[in-house]
Order: C-alpha cells, then structure tokens, then sequence
C-alpha cells in the first residue's frame, strides 16, 4: 500500500486569482502531488489547498508554493475576516494511509527547517509536532494575529523553532505541524439559528464553559442560518473522527433536535473525507440494524443515505473521498487494477517482477473470492433461508481477506523492486557497502513479510471453509474445491518465495520473531483434517530446502442420499451440499435431490 500524507496549506490570498493560480501551478508541477482541492475565499482574504502525496513530495510542494507565496503576498497589505499572521498561515501534515502521525511530525520539522533557512522567515511547530504543550493550539501560536508579531517576536517566550526572531513585514509568521484528518460536518435543520447554537453548545467539547463542557469529545460547534438554503445548521468541526465518529455527531443532533421538536433533514460534508470516516458509520448502521451489506461502494451509500449527505448538493463519493481521488499504488501501475489479459502478459514477460509471489497472492485472492461467491449463493435463497445467519458470519472473513489477498499482488512486486534498486547501489567506499547492505537485507525481510503475510491470511481461513462446504449450495461444490486448491497453491508459493529469501537474510533476530516450526502441508495438525493444505509458514525456516508435500484435494460432493464422511466434517446440515474437501478417494458425482 502506497503511503500518502495530505498537506493542506492556508495562504494569505482569496481575491487575486493571478497568486491563486501560481500557487496552485507551484503544487501541480511538484512530481508526485496531485492537488485535489482549491477553495478561496474573497471575505477571508484566505485560500485553502489540498494535495496529497508522499512523504518526501509533499514536503516538496510545500515548499514549491511557499517560495511562490514569497513572491507575490505582500501581509503588510492584507485584510481579512480570518485569524492569520502570515502569507502561508497554517501548514499542517496529515497521515492518510500507511503513514504515522510521527512520519508527519518528521514531515512538519522538515518542511518548517528549511521554509526557514531558504527564506529567511520564523516557523512555529504545533499539534503533534509542537516542541512544548503551549504550542500545540494553533489559536495559541496565532493570539494577536500578524499585527501582534513585531512586538511577539521579542519575547523569549515565543522565538520561533525555526528561522530568526525578527519580524520580516511581507511575511509575517508561518506555523507547521501535523494532526489528524479534520472533517467540516454540518446538520441541517428546519429550526432557527438560535435553536442550532443551542445544540451546538450542548454537544461540543468546550460546552458552555469550563463549567459546563459539552458531550462530544475533539468537536468545535457552532450554529448559524444559512439564507441561501432557507434553513439552520449545526457546523462542527471533527478533530478527530476516531475519537468522536460522524456517526455520532449526527446522531447525537438528532437527539437534541427530537427534545426541541425541531427537524433534521440531512446533513453536508465540507471538503474531502477519509475513506474510514465513512465506513466506521456503516459498520454502526449495519450492527445497528443488523444489516448484511459487503461491498464497500454499498457501505458509502448506505451512509450517504442515513446521514442524508445529499441533501443541499449531490455527493459524488469519487470527488470527496480522499483516497478514491488518488491512486493507491504510487507512480507505478497497480498490477491488480489491470485487465486479467494484460497482467498475464506482464507474468509471461522477460522480467523478474511480477512472478511467482504476486501469483500466489493472485491465486489466494480467487480462492477466497470463489468461497465468498460460494456463500452468497447460498444466501438470500428460500430452500436455504434457515441458513442465512450461518452465511452472514462465514461470508464476511473471505469476502475481506480477498481484497487483503489482492492488494499483497502488488506488494510483493514491490518489495522485489526494492531489493532489485538495493542491488544497484553504489560500492566504493566502506560507508556505501554498509549503505548497500542495509538497503538488501531491508529488501528481504519485505520479500518475507508479504508471503508471511498471505500464510497467515489463508491460515485464517480453513475452518471457515470446512463449516461452508458442510453447508453450501450443492450447486457450488465444484467452486468450493477449486477454492481450496487455490488457497492452498497460493499458500504453497508463499512457503518457498520465504525459503529462497530467508536464507539470505543475516539477523538471526529477525530470524527467531517468527513462531518456532514449520508444518508440512498434509502432515498432522497441518490444516483441517483430511483438507487442503492449512500450511502456516511462520516458522524459522532456516535450513528447509525439501518442498512441502500437498495432498490433493478430490472433493466428494453428497446429497441426502449419499452423506459427507462424518467422522472427518460432521454431519452435513439440512439443506447443505456436505462437500467434502480432503479425501484422497475418489470423487463421488452426486446430482441434488
């Protein structure tokens, strides 16, 4: 999974759209930022720009339009309805995916370091990048705003973290700093400003006071009218949606509304939102009315349905879901999103990338997808209707591990590249070979964490698939078996792909982390009895050189007439098929009653 971080930069500039425009060309042509969002506002004097990107790219679109700022924002001329104290006000860095809130403190340090030493301006660090706790509200860094800052700079107190303690009048004072995902959440009423304020103050964190706090913990709140729409909102401000979820905030309203008898019709979001924003609220409507919904585009629109998100405008969750904006696997092609044609022509290619790991993956991620559709055919069905809570619950753990099956397709070519670019380094001088041999012994233990990886997943699986095929749609037997032989082959390239690298790598410590032993498909305890190979290679490998032995699945298909051997699976339950996965006689054609 590709790492991206989210910068989303407040310059001092709304009306002159000749600045906007340069500031958004200097993001644009940062390679590897992909801006997505540009808001201006002509009261605020203020533009808000979103992009994403890598670690090291957006540190470098960053500074790209800070230097264009420089340029062209004069603060000593700027007026504005929004609390600012610099031509770049605020910088923050944000952790989207596969990146740490510490990755973006590194990310805010950086950028703020050299901000300061290219242009000669102070940089204030705040939020999780903030050196002491008076630092870590922005309000508290901005109190008095650009005009304060001469007299501001003075004070010991408040020298900045980067850069000089002097005033520099055309820019004023930048603050850079990382947090997480902020999302602009609006209410919408059929009430008064008065009424929307007042359930803001009771659901928001600072409350009424220090006296009377509100219930929602990282939530600022405010209520207003809006003219233009003919109707009140509740405007908050998620700080953090895994403190206080989407979900609840509406809900939450929505309660306070029923005691005022006022009513709620919908809801906005501002600006872009995590992906997990949303599936978080639906995995709440889906416990909550015990619903039985799996694929993630039916999740968003359960949600946009339940918080009523397309009630002022159409939500189009491609254009405001961060992660749907970019592509997931970085500047190099996901192999996964090509056409089945195409990646089996990149397989058969004279290159090393991808080959047998990324097959495997590939091969695992069709068994668990044939076991999920073998399920869903027996769900929903009425001669199987007694049956529809046990599918619900085996469903869901193939359904998720064959999209965590599809993405290891693309990370094990990953990990090869980077030991391949680890074998190109440079080896003149003793601190290049040390370099080199880092960067190698840091590319296998990536080639074994991956098919560790899928072991595990599939590992997972088995007793999941052996309650399915004792109660599967009959029909399905044929995709059951080929499930599981697909299971079991991407589990048996998984084994070698860790012998090959294992043996090269040198820390025995990392070596050792892994649980002790190695099972054999077939062998005793090695998957359920009799079945395809449960092979869990997360052992030490060390010295393994004789390839597992995999016994066959034939598959014995019964009906009521000719019943599953019980003393391996159990009895086949009414209305099941009783697929018998692992015997090693052969296969008994059973047509259904």
């Amino acid at each position: 999974m590709a790492q991206l971080v989210e910068c989303v930069p407040n310059f001092s500039e709304g009306n002159n759209q000749q600045v906007i425009d340069a500031i958004s060309r200097a993001v644009t042509q940062t390679p590897g930022c992909v801006l997505l969002d540009v808001d201006a506002g002509p009261s605020t004097n203020r533009t808000v720009y979103t992009f994403v990107g890598q670690p090291q790219a957006v540190v470098e679109g960053a500074l790209n339009a800070a230097r264009a700022a420089f340029q062209l924002i004069d603060m000593s001329q700027h007026r504005g309805e929004h609390p600012r104290m610099g031509a770049l006000d605020v910088c923050p860095f944000v952790p989207v995916r596969g990146v740490t809130m510490d990755e973006c403190v590194l990310c805010a340090q950086a950028f703020g370091r050299r901000l300061a030493e290219e242009l000669g301006v102070p940089v204030y660090l705040y939020g999780e990048a903030a050196q002491t706790a008076g630092r870590r509200a922005l309000p508290a860094i901005r109190a008095g705003e650009y005009e304060a800052l001469p007299d501001k700079l003075k004070q010991a107190e408040w020298a900045p973290d980067f850069g000089p303690s002097s005033f520099v009048p055309r820019w004023g004072a930048t603050a850079t700093g990382a947090r997480k995902f902020l999302i602009a959440f609006n209410v919408n009423l059929l009430g008064t400003r008065e009424q929307a304020h007042r359930i803001a103050l009771n659901i928001r964190e600072q409350g009424r006071g220090r006296d009377q706090p509100g219930r929602l913990k990282k939530v600022q709140g405010i209520g207003w009218y809006l003219d233009e729409k003919n109707l009140a909102q509740v405007s908050t401000n998620l700080l953090d949606f895994e403190v206080t979820a989407l979900h609840t905030v509406y809900e939450e309203t929505c309660r306070e509304a029923q005691e005022l008898s006022v009513a709620v019709v919908g809801s906005q979001l501002v600006g872009l939102v995590p992906l997990k924003a949303l599936l978080d609220a639906a995995a709440f409507y889906c416990e909550r009315e015990n619903l039985f919904i799996l694929e993630e585009e039916h999740r968003v629109r359960l949600v946009v349905n339940r918080l009523g998100l397309d009630s002022l405008s159409p939500f189009n969750p491609k254009e405001r879901i961060i992660e749907y904006l970019v592509p997931d696997g970085g500047p190099e092609p996901s192999l996964a999103d090509q056409p089945l044609r195409a990646f089996v022509r990149e397989v058969g290619a004279r290159s090393a990338a991808p080959g047998g790991g990324s097959v495997a993956a590939a091969s695992a991620a069709l068994g668990a997808a044939l076991a999920s559709m073998a399920g869903l055919m027996t769900y929903g069905r009425r001669q199987f209707e007694h049956l529809d809570a046990t599918v619900r619950r085996l469903v869901p753990p193939f359904h998720a591990a064959a999209a965590a099956l599809t993405e290891l397709v693309d990370a094990d070519a990953r990990a090869f590249r980077a030991y391949l670019e680890a074998t190109k380094l440079p080896k003149s001088t003793e601190e290049e070979r040390d370099r080199r041999a880092a960067a190698l012994q840091e590319g296998l233990r990536q080639a074994v964490a991956v098919p560790l990886a899928l072991a595990d997943t599939v590992a997972s699986l088995w007793p999941a698939l052996q309650e399915l095929a004792r109660c599967g749609n009959l029909a399905c037997r044929s995709d059951l078996q080929v499930a599981a032989k697909a299971l079991e082959t991407g589990v048996f390239g998984a084994y070698f792909n860790v012998l090959i690298n294992l043996k090269d790598i040198t820390d025995d410590v990392f070596k050792d982390q892994a649980p002790a032993g190695c099972q054999d498909p077939g062998s005793a305890g090695a998957g359920p009895p009799g079945g395809p190979a449960g092979v869990i290679v997360a052992g030490t490998l060390r010295g393994r050189r004789t390839p597992p032995r995999t016994p066959l699945p034939t598959g014995r298909p019964c009906s009521a007439t000719q019943p599953p051997d019980t003393s391996l699976w159990g009895p086949a339950q009414a209305g099941g098929s009783g697929v018998h996965l692992g015997s090693e006689s052969p296969p008994i054609t059973c047509r259904p009653e």
